[in-house]
């Protein structure tokens, strides 16, 4: 098993830091290891974030869904990663989304005070912290020019990408056909004949009631192209 330097080290928020300043980070910070067995419940939606949980080994199923379940986004986060960062700061601090482990989840989880703390010790730190914010800034960015664009698969593209994390897999989005359509504002060809083109470029397959996402790297080029 990798030594606690070298899985730290392959977390996203600890990449370039060297193993002299992760072992003084270790010394002065509070590390919470967790274990999660196949099937338990890791986070909520609508808890509050105040801790940032990274992934250290296994992997978890993250939903995102609306109020009446008629709506759901689900991926696959496999370790190492991190869990919804982006909700530690600002106005919104509580999950927007559900995870459970998929296989026995070993979670590394810091507070969000000594995260700070952390932060603020070394740029490293804090320049991967910023890169995972400002990532998720620019695709909004890119998402409202491909919804202004009038592209179906560009619009498509954005809302699966907007509800995902960038090292997302096994995406799936879970509606019904007839409330998708209606919500892109088309007719049912138009949106048929749409999904049948993302299918045949390799980017997603789907059924009445599901949409798979083969490829989510396919669909953030694609708004990044219009």
């Amino acid at each position: 098993m990798d030594s606690m330097y070298e899985i730290l080290k392959g977390l996203p928020l600890f990449h370039g830091a060297t193993s002299e300043r992760i072992s003084d980070i270790v010394g002065k910070a509070k590390f919470h290891f967790l274990k999660y067995l196949a099937g338990e419940r890791i986070v909520s939606a609508g808890d509050q974030c105040s801790h940032v949980k990274f992934i250290i080994s296994g992997n978890a199923r993250s939903t995102i869904a609306n109020t009446n379940n008629r709506f759901k986004v689900a991926q696959t986060l496999e370790a190492p990663a991190v869990i919804a960062p982006e909700f530690l700061f600002g106005r919104a601090t509580s999950y927007p989304c559900t995870v459970d482990a998929i296989t026995d989840t070993s979670i590394l989880q810091i507070s969000k005070s000594d995260y700070i703390t952390i932060l603020n010790r070394d740029h490293v730190f804090l320049y991967n912290y910023l890169n995972i914010l400002s990532l998720n800034a620019q695709k909004s960015v890119e998402g409202i020019l491909a919804l202004s664009s009038g592209n179906l698969e560009e619009r498509i593209a954005f809302w699966i990408v907007a509800l995902t994390q960038y090292n997302g897999t096994d995406i799936k989005v879970s509606c019904r056909q007839r409330d998708l359509y209606s919500l892109f504002g088309v007719q049912r060809t138009t949106f048929i004949a749409t999904l049948e083109s993302m299918k045949q470029q390799g980017i997603i397959d789907y059924n009445q009631n599901e949409i798979n996402v083969i490829s989510r790297p396919a669909l953030v080029k694609m708004i990044q192209m219009f």
